[in-house]
Order: C-alpha cells, then structure tokens, then sequence
C-alpha cells in the first residue's frame, strides 16, 4: 500500500452542536489541499468523511474499526477518488469508477468504498455548476449513456475491489464476461437474490434516493436536529426501510430481515430513551461478530453529496480559503 497522508477529523474537532452544514465546512477545512472552488470530486470527499465520521450503529467510525477497515483507511480512500470523480465532462462514466476504484485500493488495505464509488459516481458526472441543481434524471441520464467499454471497466472495477465477496448469479455474473448493457445488469441484481440496492438506483433513475434518504436528511435538518444525529437517523431509517444488501449477501436475508426490524424499534422510541438504545443496536451489531450495514452507509453518502451539492455549501467551500 502507497504511503498517504493522514486526512481525517477527530470526533472532538466537530462540535456535537453543528448543523450538517456547519460540519460539512468544518471537515472541509481540514482537508488539503484544496481546490479554489467545490468540485464534484471534494463535494464526493467531504460526504464521504461526514458519513464515516458520524457514528452510525454497526459501521466503521473515528473511534471504532474492523481488523480490516479503519476511519483513516475510509477518509484516504474518500481523497483518493477525487481526481478521477472530477473528470465527469472528459471521461465515460465505466472509466471514471475504474480509475476511482484503483485509486482508493491503492491507498487502503481493502475495498473501503467501492459502493460509495458506483453509488456518487453518476451524480458527480452529472453535476455541472452551483446554479443547476442536481436532479435524478441527470444521474439517469448518465447511466443510459453507458455502453459496452463502460460495462467492462465498471466489472474489472468490481473485480478488483470486491469480487471474493460476491454471490454468484445465473446471469450477469461477476466472474464471468461483462454484459453489453450495464443497466440491464443492475436491473437483474437489483430484483435477483441477493437483492442489491445501489444496482437498484441504477436500474430505477435514482429517484429513490430522493424519495427516502435526501427527504429523510433534509426533515431532519429541517427540524433542528444536529449533524450527527441527522446522519444516524437517516442511516436507522433507510436499515428500517430496506435490509442492507452487504448484510443479506454475508448471514443471509433473514438476518437483515431481523436487523431491519431491530433499526425500526429503535426509531419507534421517544426521543430520551432512544440514544441508549442506539448504543445497545450498535453493541449487537459487532458482538458475537461483525453484521455491517455497509450498504446503508453506501446509500446515506450518496444521499449526503446531493444535499451538499444542491446546498450553498459552494459558497462556504470557497470561503474557507479566505
């Protein structure tokens, strides 16, 4: 593994108080070195050290690891995809997720963020100035654009991040030859078991992802709720909602069946019993072993690089050179 720069926040560096906004800033104004202006690449970096940094129930986080994942190993790979998210205008969609995906191998000693990697990467080569807001159809535009070399760069990506994980498949599997189409693809994993739901984005344009985890983020900033809380919350309600794929690929639906139900009692309680609760979830998420709602974090850092980029966080960026 190449020698990197540590780049990551320490729990106390953030103010438990800040807004989601106010945070996203904060993060921002440690990493470097910085571009003059938010670039779909640093907008992609910034949502994906703020998903890791807050600490969601079963995932990795500032002060809790797997043996073969840490939080440094998480913000490396979030800076190290940021060239290759930043070449939306000049490269096919299959390029940019494989230079993306080798990129963050070569600076972490395991695949960190692949799902993170195919989930943002239509959205950040879709993204064009700060005045557009970014909407789902230009995600699925993009997608659509995509043809037979995109397929094969997108599974040699795959290949190389995570492929012994995989299940396999009658159809379009991964240890076999690249399909023509990469939607159809996706649209085969997202209703085939086990059920796969960032190939669900793909296959249904995106739209989801504003219907459930960018509503979920913007109600809870919009009730005052502060950057942390908002980011748990959405994670509880999107494992509530839907049983996390990497969850179902390793113990099996019923697993993440259970797991969801667990998600949805926790949010059931009012608001002065639910912390603990959080934190016994959490406890029974790594004890007797290691169940991983990765997927779910996945979906919530896609989500949070739309909230960014829709957001006056352009401003704030570019005025932290100031």
């Amino acid at each position: 593994m190449a020698h990197v720069t540590k780049n990551s926040v320490k729990m106390d560096e953030l103010s438990p108080h800040l807004t989601l906004l106010e945070a996203a800033v904060a993060i921002s104004r440690k990493l470097l070195p910085r571009p003059n202006h938010l670039t779909p690449g640093w907008c992609a970096a910034v949502a994906s050290i703020l998903e890791a940094t807050a600490r969601k129930p079963g995932n990795v986080s500032p002060d809790k690891s797997f043996e073969d994942l840490s939080y440094d190993d998480l913000c490396n790979a979030a800076l190290a995809m940021v060239p290759a998210l930043d070449q939306g205008k000049k490269t096919c969609l299959g390029k940019m997720i494989k230079d993306a995906v080798t990129s963050s191998r070569s600076k972490t000693r395991s695949n960190a963020n692949l799902g993170i990697i195919i989930a943002i990467s239509p959205l950040a080569a879709a993204s064009r100035s700060p005045c557009t807001l970014l909407s789902p159809i230009d995600a699925d535009t993009k997608i659509k654009q995509c043809n037979a070399q995109d397929s094969l760069d997108i599974y040699d990506a795959i290949k190389l991040s995570t492929a012994a994980s995989l299940s396999q498949r009658d159809l379009y599997d991964i240890y076999g030859s690249a399909p023509v189409s990469i939607h159809d693809a996706m649209r085969y994993a997202a209703t085939t078991e086990p059920t796969d739901s960032i190939a669900a984005l793909w296959a249904s344009g995106y739209q989801s992802l504003w219907d459930t985890l960018l509503r979920d983020l913007q109600h809870n900033e919009a009730h005052g709720t502060p950057w942390e809380q908002t980011i748990i919350l959405t994670a509880l309600s999107q494992l509530a909602r839907t049983p996390d794929t990497l969850i179902i690929r390793r113990h099996g639906r019923p697993k993440a069946v259970q797991i969801s139900s667990e998600a949805a009692d926790v949010l059931s309680l009012p608001h002065g019993k639910r912390q603990a609760a959080i934190d016994e979830f959490d406890w029974r998420l790594r004890h007797p072993c290691r169940i991983n709602p990765g997927t779910t974090a996945d979906l919530v850092a896609a989500a949070l690089y739309v909230h960014l980029w829709n957001s006056n966080f352009h401003d704030f960026f570019n005025n932290t050179l100031k």
